[in-house]
């Protein structure tokens, strides 16, 4: 008697071990189903999706005024001037305006918040016109020499609104808002004993972006410069070179290649009376 009582309690266990996955609650049971087709309609999705991409190579000139001025031991201000051709110098890309406060932490750190505006050109139907965008930024800037090389590395968020112009007419269509965020490290090595003469820098800026608009580009470009940095005067440098400029468009399946050979020109003036060696004063504006 006490066999076949514990035969039939080996049973029900049995059964119930069976069937332990249908008496979870109904709940349960969706949720795995839901992240079975999260975990495999994404990839059904982008192999049905996929589109072939364009690439559009072109050549560009691109020179600027950069001036950073400082006027007390913590505070400055900065202001930059843009202009960037297509088809090396024959046809307008964009001009540029930055101004902006800067505030040195100490002799490796410095901050840097303002406002700019950018005119891009855009070719219609009814001739070329100019797309206005207006930024407000926030930058982050550190500097520091080890050794016979001087690294930099900056971190810049930009709140943008951004024209978008009717292809037809030309006139204003809808005004797009996005943030981006960039990201830049470069490395200048002092070769020469002289400071006069160049110094080769090596940098890179990759540049992210989001907003509602903004769907199939969160990269949007990728920036590498080679070239060279030179002090010309006491507060006057230069920096040239080329720049390969990588950028994805909105589409997300068309890119720009863009080789860009780039000149710009530093101007740094000190307005303390006594320039203290423990802050140095160096450029915090720069590229676009």
């Amino acid at each position: 008697m006490c066999n076949k009582r514990k035969t039939r309690l080996e049973d029900r266990k049995d059964i119930s071990n069976t069937f332990v996955f249908s008496t979870y609650p109904m709940s349960v049971n969706k949720v795995f189903l839901g992240l079975l087709i999260i975990m495999f309609i994404p990839a059904t999705a982008n192999s049905q999706q996929e589109v072939a991409t364009e690439t559009f190579e072109q050549t560009q000139f691109w020179t600027s005024i950069n001036s950073t001025a400082r006027i007390s031991k913590r505070w400055g201000m900065i202001a930059d001037i843009h202009l960037r051709r297509n088809n090396f110098i024959s046809d307008p890309n964009f001009y540029f305006l930055r101004l902006g406060a800067a505030y040195w932490l100490n002799d490796q750190i410095s901050f840097v918040g303002g406002t700019a505006a950018l005119w891009r050109a855009t070719e219609t139907d009814s001739g070329r016109k100019y797309a206005l965008e207006r930024r407000v930024y926030q930058q982050a800037l550190w500097r520091a020499i080890i050794g016979k090389i001087t690294f930099l590395q900056r971190v810049r968020v930009e709140q943008r609104w951004q024209e978008v112009l009717n292809t037809n007419s030309g006139a204003k269509d809808r005004v797009r808002f996005s943030s981006r965020f960039r990201f830049l490290i470069s490395a200048a090595v002092q070769v020469f004993k002289d400071p006069r003469l160049p110094r080769p820098v090596l940098s890179n800026e990759i540049l992210f972006h989001s907003g509602k608009e903004i769907i199939y580009n969160t990269f949007d470009q990728n920036r590498l410069f080679l070239g060279f940095n030179q002090r010309i005067g006491k507060n006057l440098m230069v920096d040239y070179g080329y720049m390969l400029v990588y950028q994805q468009q909105y589409t997300g399946n068309q890119y720009d290649l863009n080789h860009t050979f780039r000149f710009f020109l530093y101007y740094s003036p000190d307005f303390r009376k006594r320039a203290d060696d423990d802050l140095p004063h160096y450029p915090v504006g720069g590229i676009e």
